[in-house]
């Protein structure tokens, strides 16, 4: 890939959604590029690039976002967060949130939708009393509208299930459609899916718990910031920010303050 290509869509990508692709990815930018290139009728990235270049519209623009998105994601990814929800966390917010009755939950980068619906599950599984008589909402979102597209579906192959996804489970909120498995409807119904770009201000919220997991991996450090201090300002005081195992935010702010649950690192707003 020509330098100059790679040098006007990696600084494209990052302009609109923070995502920092760094030198050495040619390969990986060429590739997904070219893929989507033919999808759309053109040659190949080059031809790709001069229309973009010429005639870029807010469709092609989200098109290219996409199609350089990782969207790496599966069923209770890593365990020790769920665990720390259903052990501490969500029992700890029931006993504040007596009053008014409501917990609001937030899978801020859903990818294909494993993550919230992990959530959904869990509260059904461990808190039916929860689900039944709180007003309980999940929100998930992702800046990838085909991400979105397959989440709101809910229906994954069986390498998609067999990751992270317990066979009971499987089971009692799936049903198998030909070779794939499509989750229930009540599982659907708990969340609501939304586009959201992370760099930009949020409009949601406020949230109890907020999932930002191996997202901010992917931003430089300004643009990491940024979006930490978006996501710390919609958390309710005494709310819980979780992100990937191997993530550390940029910064702490007086309000928030790391906290250990077991094998998870999580970071709660001071009430």
């Amino acid at each position: 890939m020509k330098r100059e290509i790679f040098e006007f869509f990696a600084s494209l990508v990052e302009r609109s959604s923070g995502i920092s692709i760094a030198t050495g990815k040619e390969y990986l930018l060429e590739s997904r590029l070219d893929e989507l290139a033919k999808s759309l009728g053109y040659r190949d990235h080059e031809q790709l690039y001069q229309v973009a270049r010429t005639r870029l519209t807010r469709q092609l623009l989200d098109q290219i976002v996409d199609a350089l998105t990782t969207n790496e994601t599966y069923f209770f990814r890593d365990q020790h967060p769920f665990e720390a929800l259903r052990k501490v966390v969500i029992p700890e917010l029931v006993k504040k949130r007596q009053a008014e009755r409501r917990l609001r939950f937030w899978s801020a980068a859903c990818s294909t939708g494993q993550e919230p619906y992990s959530l959904a599950i869990l509260l059904r599984e461990y808190f039916p009393d929860l689900v039944s008589s709180w007003r309980i909402e999940i929100l998930a979102s992702d800046i990838s509208e085909s991400a979105l597209e397959k989440a709101r579906k809910g229906v994954y192959n069986q390498i998609e299930v067999n990751r992270g996804l317990p066979v009971s489970f499987l089971v009692k909120y799936f049903k198998q459609v030909g070779a794939h498995w499509e989750i229930s409807e009540e599982i659907k119904r708990m969340v609501t899916f939304r586009k959201i770009n992370l760099i930009e201000p949020l409009r949601v919220g406020p949230f109890e718990v907020i999932l930002c997991r191996y997202v901010l991996i992917y931003f430089a450090q300004a643009m990491k910031k940024r979006v930490w201090d978006n996501l710390c300002r919609v958390l309710t005081p005494g709310g819980y920010l979780f992100l990937g195992a191997t993530e550390i935010p940029p910064h702490l702010p007086p309000d928030m303050e790391k906290k250990i649950l077991g094998k998870t690192i999580c970071f709660r707003k001071k009430d």
